[in-house]
């Protein structure tokens, strides 16, 4: 019932006041209900009400159907959009394989590891299988160590730990590894989905936090000492933060618990990088020599802003996870030679290789102990091999203590 109806009945009513306030006294006995409830007469009292109240049900009732339509084309979008996000973990969740509890060098296409053990059967490795016992943290899961991550998955390490604090972004989609359906996840988190369906045999720990904060410092610490797989050491930390305050902190930590490390670094304008091996007391430490300057010659004040790198190229960011993973596994399978320091230029393809010297100046004071406790190491061992008669060993003996 329309507004002009009801405003008439309401009009109706007024009218009839007067009767309403004063009803006849003679009504005959059909104008009330009979005992059966059936009414046979209403007073205009009665009859306004009744209008009323049916218009105020109609209305009632109209509302509730509007909202039910409401109700049912929200759930029809929500049935359409169920049905998209069913399709689309159709189209890309594939199944995973079950665990293998040891690496085989047998050549089968369901053998993950075969082209990996036919490394020791070329003699290039003794002992590939010695990869599953290896922990690392991985310090920055962006443009570098996300591809780092993912290689040492693919790999086969025994466990990665991987520390960073950002989320995953679209405009992370010129670089590799992350898909644009991750957007808005936690980077450890999106990265340990990926890489536990890659690869389920490798075991993961994901800190979402930054490593800069005093307290997150401390958890960064006690995974150092404690990450290993039965909850020793570990055996090597990554650094692939893209910022000089996050590589100092590391620096520091590594130099602290004389823990061997790499750092590696991409330049500002995107096509040029570094790695670096470093060992406290034996190579130069972040704080003696800040490779990045050498990489990119750029200044202090460049260096300690954050977000060093303000252009990113896919190619060289995994040019520099390559040579990183690359100069991992030698360190950790003990074959070719590790270097202590490898650049890289993408305009002209210049890969510079140079040793770097502890500086006995440093600023970091753990860099210092550990350079004294070097060299206490190596006059011992010199002392050693003065005591050894026979010149031919002591010879040998001289030249490995020279190639420490």
């Amino acid at each position: 019932m329309d507004l002009c109806s009801n405003f008439w009945l309401i009009s109706l009513g007024f009218a009839n006041y007067s009767s309403l306030r004063k009803p006849k006294s003679n009504l005959s006995p059909e104008s009330k209900p009979e005992q059966n409830g059936k009414l046979t007469t209403m007073t205009p009292y009665e009859r306004v009400f009744l209008i009323t109240q049916c218009s105020a049900m109609a209305s009632s009732k109209s509302n509730l159907g509007a909202k039910l339509d409401d109700l049912q084309d929200k759930m029809t979008i929500l049935r359409q959009n169920l049905e998209q996000l069913s399709n689309h973990q159709s189209s890309t969740i594939q199944p995973k394989r079950e665990k293998i509890a040891e690496m085989s060098a047998e050549v089968l296409d369901s053998n993950p590891y075969s082209r990996l053990m036919a490394l020791k059967r070329m003699g290039i490795v003794n002992n590939y299988e010695k990869i599953r016992e290896k922990t690392l943290i991985v310090v920055g899961i962006g443009g570098v160590g996300s591809v780092v991550a993912e290689m040492l998955t693919r790999c086969g390490v025994g466990k990665l730990i991987l520390f960073d604090y950002d989320k995953v972004e679209l405009a992370n989609m010129n670089r590799l590894f992350y898909q644009p359906h991750q957007s808005g996840l936690h980077k450890v988190d999106a990265a340990k989905n990926t890489l536990t369906a890659i690869n389920p045999d490798v075991e993961f720990e994901t800190y979402n936090l930054n490593i800069t904060t005093v307290e997150n410092y401390k958890i960064l610490i006690d995974r150092i000492c404690e990450g290993g797989l039965h909850g020793q050491k570990v055996d090597l930390v990554l650094s692939c933060v893209d910022n000089f305050e996050a590589r100092m902190t590391i620096n520091t930590a590594c130099n602290e618990e004389n823990q061997v490390w790499m750092e590696s670094g991409v330049s500002e304008n995107a096509v040029s990088g570094h790695i670096q091996f470093i060992e406290p007391g034996r190579t130069a430490c972040f704080a003696c020599m800040p490779p990045l300057v050498i990489a990119s010659n750029i200044d202090e004040r460049t260096l300690k802003r954050e977000g060093v790198c303000a252009a990113s190229l896919p190619t060289t960011m995994a040019v520099i996870a390559g040579f990183l993973v690359q100069n991992s596994l030698k360190y950790l399978l003990d074959f070719g030679e590790v270097s202590t320091y490898v650049g890289y230029n993408a305009l002209c393809d210049f890969f510079p290789r140079q040793e770097m010297l502890p500086n006995p100046h440093c600023e970091d004071r753990f860099c210092i102990q550990r350079q004294h406790q070097y060299q206490v190491h190596l006059h011992v061992l010199y002392f050693i091999s003065s005591a050894i008669a026979n010149p031919l060993k002591r010879f040998v003996i001289n030249q490995l203590i020279t190639s420490l």
